[in-house]
Order: C-alpha cells, then sequence, then structure tokens
C-alpha cells in the first residue's frame, strides 16, 4: 500500500498517511534501518502546505503516542524554527535581531545570520547522545518557517553522517521526486538524492 497522494506526489489525506507512519513506527525492520539496499534511512513526507495546521496536530498526536509509550519507538521531534532560535540563544544575538535590523537592514541581518545558522549548527544543535538504533526515530518540522534561512537539503546532507544509524523522517511543505525538493510546491529547494519519499 502506498501513500495517498494527488498528481504531485504530495500526501492528500493526512488521516490516512500518519496512519501508514504509526504503521511503520511499530515496525522492526524500518526502526532498526533494515532492507534499504545500502542506503540511509532518510525519508521526505511531503505534504500540502494549506495543511500546515492538522500536519502540526497529527505529528504532535504522534510525539505523545511515542512518549505515553503506545508506540514502540521513541520520537526524537525537532522542530527547526526551535533549533534556530535555540542557536541564537547560544550565540547571545537572539534579543540583539530585531535592533541589527533596524540599524543595518534586512540584507545585512540575513548575511549573519547565514554565518551563524549554518546547516552544520542546525545538525549539531539536533544532535543528542546517545541514539538508541532500533528505538530512536528523529523526526524533524519547521522547514517552512526557516527558509530562506536554511534549506532542507542541506539540513539533510549535513545529518547524513550524525544520523546514519537511526530513521529520520523530515515532514516536507511542497514536493520531493527523490531528485529535488519543491518547497511550497513551487519553489526549487536543492537537490537531493538519498531520501526516500514514502514511508
Amino acid at each position: 500500500m502506498t501513500t495517498p497522494t494527488t498528481h504531485a506526489g504530495i500526501a492528500q489525506d493526512l488521516e490516512a498517511a500518519f496512519d501508514r507512519i504509526r504503521a511503520r513506527l511499530v515496525d522492526p525492520d524500518f526502526l532498526a534501518n533494515k532492507g534499504l539496499g545500502g542506503e540511509i534511512g532518510f525519508y521526505v513526507f511531503p505534504y500540502d502546505a494549506a495543511q500546515e495546521n492538522e500536519l502540526r496536530a497529527r505529528a504532535a498526536a504522534l510525539v505523545e503516542e511515542s512518549e505515553a509509550g503506545k508506540l514502540p519507538c521513541r520520537i526524537v521531534y525537532r522542530d527547526l524554527w526551535e533549533v534556530f532560535t535555540q542557536i541564537c540563544e547560544d550565540r547571545r544575538i537572539l534579543d540583539r535581531i530585531p535592533g541589527l535590523e533596524a540599524r543595518r537592514g534586512t540584507p545585512a541581518l540575513l548575511d549573519r545570520l547565514h554565518k551563524i545558522a549554518t546547516p552544520e549548527a542546525f545538525v549539531q544543535a539536533m544532535d543528542y547522545e546517545p541514539h538508541e538504533p532500533g528505538r530512536d526515530v528523529l523526526l524533524i518540522t519547521g522547514v517552512g518557517k526557516v527558509y530562506p534561512l536554511v534549506r532542507a537539503h542541506s539540513i539533510l546532507e549535513n545529518a547524513q553522517h550524525v544520523f546514519d544509524d537511526i530513521p529520520v523522517v523530515l515532514l516536507y511543505p511542497g514536493r520531493y521526486d527523490r531528485r529535488q525538493l519543491h518547497l511550497f510546491n513551487s519553489i526549487s529547494d536543492g537537490n537531493y538524492y538519498r531520501a526516500f519519499n514514502q514511508l
């Protein structure tokens, strides 16, 4: 059974799609990254950005089920916007961002933030110890909230060697055809070849 999709490869029925995700989260082979033909266990779950509120609610419900012991996995949840604000707090610039923008302008602020909130910094901030292969699943959301500060393909590329021992699921507001990511189904968001586009 495949995830219900529209012609554009985007999940149409989120209830049915999340039922499929839930079924994968109880599959020992999925949790152990088995049967991937040598590929890493990275998955892009494309959805229509118009369904963002429902998507967030369903993702939160999955995390709650995991925390309550209703799933055999531990979902490690990372919202990229929360990761970004944590990076800025750690660098002690979060409270200064409005003033920096007022004094130097938006382009200069974005340039400064690009140097601080690099893809490497995002992945480092998302990492945790110890990973528990066979149990842990990293669930990433918030792609649209951090665009254009960081792009999804650069997060995935930098995460490959850090999270190669556990499944990684990126909830993506757009389209993915196993070659290219299309944010909001229209903006070219970079090439990425190593993720599966179905769960």
